[in-house]
């Protein structure tokens, strides 16, 4: 039996000493006690039983405890009071003489020694110590201490003196600690004194002061000619560990290594510790090699080293510090074998695992679970579940039982395979033997029986996870995902029961996730059960519950659920906007726009103000049906309410609405509106307002928004660079149009339009030469000449009086096969009318009447303006009442060919009857 020896020196003069031997098994502390003066102790019986540390006999300093070299437990300095922290009566205590011979009163106050020969200046000098339990660093009283008065302190105390009182304040009064570490340093007690350093060090990683620890160090060793050791870094590096701070503890390495100091194997484990906690590879590579250069051996660095690479995925690193431990001789103990088991049953290296548990029972290792569970786990992961088997029933020949970590690991294994029978023997065996499932067990679980159609098991594993305090939202979400995998969501309301559908009725959050699956697989009945059975009432939280519904039901596309659920949900006294613009929005795709129409008149007649997407539900809806009148007046109303402002995308569609109705001034000034407004402008923007505007512009401000386009990098779709072309060809600016044509064919956006276009501007200005250049162009690059080319030739020739070319562009369709369209023959009649060719038109309209589409009211106008010319006036009022009996409406224009053909033809009083009925039916 180990004993401890205590041996105190009562006085300086006296040479005698008192030696205590006692035994371990009453003394758990190991300490010498040196002090001068008077010294009372108590009964050693009564001391704490605490870890200590010594008090050097042949150095005024105090040995620091070495915490640094045991980073997992913080070492405690002696306190010589009773357990429970008060001095007995009778007895004489250690810090009276030390403290100057004073004692205690009744009160607790410390008063001067009566039979003390000291002067009158130390009997009234304030108490410069407070023992345990009245003062300085005691638990529950220390908000109750005495104030800390530095001016009680003499400038003459030892070193070891002051380091007493300083290591008594660092036990937990920071702030005194700290002024009375400045006043050490004002009255030269810091001199080679590198206890007080590392003390006031302590403080300063407490409080995360390390600009104050990085002074302290310079200070040590530029003013105080204290030498820099291990101990010093380790103290930070430590603090540091405990608070997880990878970058500060790096930080403190390095400055360590710069200083000159060498690193001991406690500073090598705590960072690497504290690398593992943070992940830190970089920083543990640098440590881990700086140690191996070093030539220190920290079995806690390969150990961390070997989990950092592995948790990250470097196994073939991870594989190289193995090989280290090899090579530098490490004696490997429990957490390095174990570490070994972990990296290679993690990589799938189970033959490798399986050898290094051979080889570690051959080391003299005894079975340890936590190896067997290793392996379990990864044979599992592996999907290998005869060889899990086989460990866990081995477990009993090695003496030892299966843990909570055994069975759970054996669930998931079984569970990977898909073998439900297994998974739960497994299951029930470890509930069983006490232990509790974790909560991948009980994913592993939900998803087995869901998939097995197991409702019973089911309804057993919610009920053991709500046992476990499991979160009712949790398990339901849970419960949800494992039915939606198998695709067996509409086993959920049979297994819902009890206690567990009454939460879902009366808490908002399950009730929202439960009705959100049912609806996404168009399980709206069961949806709408629940919501009519829920017992909560908040009407906000509902109405959003409900959009919540139909925008689902509107997305996945199922819109007859969404109005099966409107229909369904309560309807308050007025309307709500999100809600009903929804609905608006879902009928307007499914056609039913009286519906649509309705709720946009309810929400009219409520009152309710209408934000802007509103108007743009609305707007649309109206476009979508075709009324773009409609669509126009709510864009008027709209424009009345002063707090609204278009989007972009409500913009857009005001262009388009505007340009379909051809309104051209609504359109310039929505256009120099969108210029003050300083809407931002992307490419959809500018090829939309190009498109939409360019009859609305003047040609100068559509080519310089069209610059401005390409200058900002957007890049003008097919349609807009038509649209300029059409724009250059009608004002005469071939030059633009020509390069604008270049530019759109070098990007690969000409089309047949672009060639249609350009054909038809230099047809309208009589450009014949560069229109037959762009029709052979056209051919070349692989385009058929269009019909819409064809017509722009035959125009063009045929008002300019050129037959011969006229006639071969008619019998170049013919051969092409190209079929005429009314234009086509609009414009034969138009010119056969103006040559006088009655024979020829009579031809066309024959040939118009048996293979082509018919007449419309261009080709009736055309033929009665023909007719006037060749003095047809019979014919040509025939065909007016041919147009009625065709239910086509005779406009201005055939009135008009009508009268100029009578005029012509010396049937005035004709002519006047004619335009007295253009005036009586206001045309």
């Amino acid at each position: 039996m180990a004993c401890l020896k205590f041996s105190i020196s009562l006085d300086t003069h006296d040479s005698k000493k008192l030696n205590f031997i006692v035994n371990s098994s009453q003394l758990t502390l190991a300490g010498y006690v040196h002090a001068t003066g008077v010294c009372i102790v108590n009964p050693i019986s009564k001391l704490k039983h605490i870890r200590v540390s010594s008090l050097d006999t042949q150095s005024p300093e105090l040995s620091e405890p070495n915490h640094a070299d045991i980073p997992k437990s913080v070492d405690e300095r002696l306190v010589l009071t009773n357990p429970d922290g008060e001095f007995r009566k009778g007895r004489r205590n250690i810090w009276r003489r030390f403290l100057g011979a004073k004692k205690l009163s009744k009160d607790g106050k410390l008063e001067p020694n009566s039979g003390s020969n000291g002067n009158k200046n130390e009997k009234e000098a304030k108490p410069m110590f407070v023992p345990e339990g009245e003062g300085i660093g005691s638990g529950s009283d220390r908000g109750n201490a005495l104030d800390f008065d530095l001016g009680g302190f003499r400038s003459d105390l030892s070193l070891a003196r002051c380091n007493l009182i300083l290591e008594r304040l660092e036990k937990g009064r920071d702030d005194e600690a700290l002024r009375f570490f400045e006043w050490m340093r004002n009255n030269g007690k810091l001199k080679k004194n590198v206890t007080a350093y590392k003390l006031a060090l302590r403080v300063m990683g407490r409080r995360q002061d390390w600009d104050g620890a990085e002074r302290i160090i310079d200070e040590m060793s530029n003013y105080s000619g204290c030498e820099v050791s291990f101990q010093v870094f380790n103290t930070l590096i430590y603090a540091c560990h405990k608070r997880g701070l990878v970058k500060l503890g790096a930080k403190w390495f390095h400055m360590m290594l710069d200083t000159g100091v060498r690193p001991n194997v406690a500073t090598f484990g705590m960072l690497m510790s504290l690398y593992q906690k943070g992940c830190a590879v970089e920083e543990a590579e640098f440590t881990f090699s700086k140690m191996r250069s070093l030539k220190v051996t920290c079995q806690t660095a390969y150990s961390a080293m070997i989990t950092i690479y592995t948790r990250s995925g470097f196994h073939n690193k991870a594989e190289q510090i193995i090989d280290f431990l090899t090579e530098d001789e490490v004696n490997l103990n429990l957490e390095n074998w174990l570490v070994l088991l972990n990296a290679y049953s993690q990589q799938g290296k189970l033959d490798e695992a399986e050898r290094i548990l051979v080889s570690m029972h051959e080391a003299g290792f005894s079975p340890h679970v936590v190896a067997y569970n290793t392996l379990i786990t990864g044979y599992g992961k592996a999907s290998k579940m005869d060889a899990a088997q086989r460990l866990f029933w081995n477990l009993n020949d090695v003496g030892l039982e299966p843990d909570e970590t055994t069975y759970r690991s054996m669930i998931e294994g079984w569970g990977r395979v898909d073998n439900y029978k297994e998974a739960g023997w497994f299951y029930k065996s470890l509930k069983n033997a006490g232990f509790k499932p974790n909560s991948a067990n009980f994913y592993t679980m939900i998803n087995l029986q869901a998939k097995h159609g197991d409702e019973e098991g089911v309804i057993t594993t919610l009920s053991d996870m709500l046992s476990m305090k499991c979160q009712y939202s949790s398990v339901l979400g849970i419960l949800l995902q494992a039915y939606e995998r198998v695709g067996r969501i509409n086993r959920v309301p049979s297994v819902l029961k009890d206690s567990f559908y009454r939460h879902v009725l009366v808490n908002q959050t399950s009730c929202s996730i439960l009705v959100m699956a049912y609806v996404k697989h168009c399980l709206v009945d069961d949806a709408i059960k629940v919501l009519q059975d829920k017992q909560w009432k908040d009407s906000v939280f509902e109405d959003n519950l409900y959009h919540l519904l139909i925008c689902s039901c509107k997305e996945l596309g199922y819109l007859d659920n969404a109005v099966k659920i409107y229909t369904c949900m309560p309807k308050p006294d007025k309307p709500n906007l999100h809600i009903t613009c929804t609905m608006i929005e879902i009928y307007s795709v499914m056609g039913w726009f009286a519906e649509a129409e309705k709720l946009y008149f309810n929400l009219k007649s409520s009152d309710i103000s209408l934000d802007m997407i509103a108007f743009s539900i609305i707007v649309r809806m109206y476009v979508l049906s075709g009324s773009l009148k409609d669509a126009c007046s709510v864009l008027d109303v709209m424009d009345n309410q002063k707090n609204i402002t278009p989007d972009i995308y409500l913009l857009r569609d005001m262009l388009r609405i505007y340009q379909r109705l051809g309104m051209l001034d609504k359109l310039a000034e929505l256009y120099y509106k969108i210029l003050k407004n300083g809407v931002p402008w992307d490419q959809e923007m500018y090829n939309c307002v190009i498109n939409c505007c360019a009859r609305a512009l003047p040609v100068d401000e559509l080519s310089r928004l069209f610059d401005e386009m390409l200058r900002c990098g957007f890049a003008p779709n097919t349609i807009t660079f038509n649209v300029m072309l059409d724009v250059y060809g009608k004002a005469g600016l071939f030059k633009k149009a020509r390069r604008l044509f270049w530019m759109a064919r070098k990007r690969g956006l000409v089309d047949v339009v672009s060639y249609n276009t350009i054909i038809a501007a230099y047809g309208k200005s009589k450009d014949f030469k560069n229109m037959s250049s762009a029709v052979r162009k056209m051919e070349f690059n692989g385009l058929s000449v269009s019909l819409i080319a064809y017509n722009c030739m035959l125009d063009a020739y045929g008002k300019d009086g050129q037959m011969e070319k006229f006639k071969k562009v008619l019998q170049r369709m013919k051969e092409s096969g190209c079929a005429s369209d009314h234009y086509t023959y609009n414009i034969v009649f138009n010119v056969y009318g103006e040559q006088g060719w009655i024979e020829e038109v009579a031809e066309v309209l024959k040939d118009l009447k048996e293979y082509g589409p018919g007449l419309d009211l261009c080709s009736y106008n055309t033929l009665i303006k023909a007719y006037g010319i060749a003095g047809m006036i019979e014919d040509a009022v025939a065909l007016v009442k041919e147009m009625r009996e065709h239910e086509i409406e005779p406009d201005r224009v055939t009135y008009i060919n009508l009268i100029s053909a009578l005029q012509k033809n010396d049937k005035v009083l004709e002519a006047v009857k004619w335009s007295l009925w253009m005036k009586q039916i206001g045309i």
